[in-house]
């Protein structure tokens, strides 16, 4: 097949650092690519990848100091496609509702991943708009606040299995890994760390947005405990980092779309102590994999029984059902079955 990925243009493919919609693109990249696919990659330029490489901006726009509206180099790329869209048997949208104007742009076959979250107002008008656009959920519970659109599947993401080894978890702390913000509920890790008498470490970033919540909500608290702060971490330190930890804390309190770090975790053998809330209860094992909490309290049980699970079913449920492989193998039988229906209806 010949496929075209769009991908945003925030961080580069892959990231170097944080990441999760980038990080998830160049894995299904890569693996089309080595699946004997003719695959072009719309993305930053200073990405890295066995594909095609169409540029849309010189570098990650996150990185680049110089860039005020990033929405207008987004709409630049989306020309790009535009002017390529027949060269293609299928495009794969991985920039949301930004680029579903190609659905009615191009009679190319479009499939559109979403990967952030739905229950915003005012993203009702956007789809309702685009009634015909073909998209993919990532998890099931992402899909509630637009239960009317046209899904086609439910895609969870994949890692490579070689790229995350098993950890033994001697580290002795627990760990929070991703973005500092409000709905992320560092101070809820914190607490749980502190009520229970283990160390915590923190390896996130802090987007500018989220700078004055950081020094005003969540140093404070960093003295008040046994809390590192790391910051943005990737590569081999992430996987020394969730391997070492006797648990990920993922104490969310918004509708998470699908959570890349908890999987990442279970690849390391690392057991997550989550909220109910968005997809952890579908990602999540509980009893097994993690604990599913409703509360800190629960969140404070869970992490003193957390030496009950099993690192290694952890690894092999990662193995099972979140490996590269099986994410990949889903996105060829709906490209496939996508392009057939268009021909179906062609004909």
């Amino acid at each position: 097949m010949r496929v075209a990925q769009i991908a945003p243009l925030y961080e580069s493919v892959p990231p170097h650092l944080y990441g999760g919609t980038e990080r998830i693109v160049s894995y299904i990249t890569e693996a089309l690519v080595r699946r004997g696919h003719d695959v072009t990659l719309f993305a930053a330029a200073d990405s890295n990848t066995r594909a095609r490489l169409v540029p849309g901006c010189p570098r990650a726009l996150r990185l680049d100091s110089a860039v005020i509206d990033p929405l207008a180099h987004h709409l630049a790329q989306l020309r790009h496609v535009m002017d390529r869209a027949g060269n293609f048997d299928i495009i794969h949208n991985h920039m949301d509702y930004l680029a579903l104007p190609l659905v009615a742009a191009t009679s190319t076959p479009i499939v559109t991943t979403l990967h952030g979250r739905l229950d915003l107002p005012d993203l009702q008008a956007v789809f309702a708009a685009y009634p015909e656009a073909a998209l993919i959920s990532i998890s099931d519970a992402q899909r509630r606040p637009l239960a009317q659109a046209d899904w086609r599947a439910t895609v969870y993401h994949g890692m490579p299995t070689a790229s995350y080894a098993l950890g033994r978890g001697d580290g002795g702390y627990l760990a929070f890994l991703g973005r500092i913000s409000p709905e992320k509920r560092v101070e809820s890790a914190i607490r749980v760390a502190a009520t229970v008498g283990m160390p915590l470490k923190i390896a996130a970033k802090i987007d500018r947005v989220d700078a004055e919540y950081f020094e005003n909500a969540i140093r404070p608290l960093l003295g008040t405990a046994d809390v590192e702060f790391i910051g943005e971490i990737g590569g081999a330190d992430k996987v020394r980092f969730l391997g070492d930890a006797r648990a990920l804390v993922f104490p969310i309190d918004w509708p998470e779309p699908f959570g890349l770090v908890m999987i990442e975790a279970l690849a390391c053998g690392t057991p997550v102590i989550g909220r109910r809330r968005g997809s952890v209860p579908e990602v999540v094992d509980d009893g097994v994999t993690g604990f599913v909490c409703d509360d800190d309290e629960a969140m404070i049980a869970a992490a003193r029984r957390i030496d009950e699970l099993d690192r290694v079913r952890c690894r092999r449920v990662f193995e099972s059902r979140f490996s590269d492989t099986r994410m990949v193998d889903d996105y060829e039988r709906i490209y496939a079955e996508t392009i057939g229906g268009l021909t179906a209806r062609s004909a």
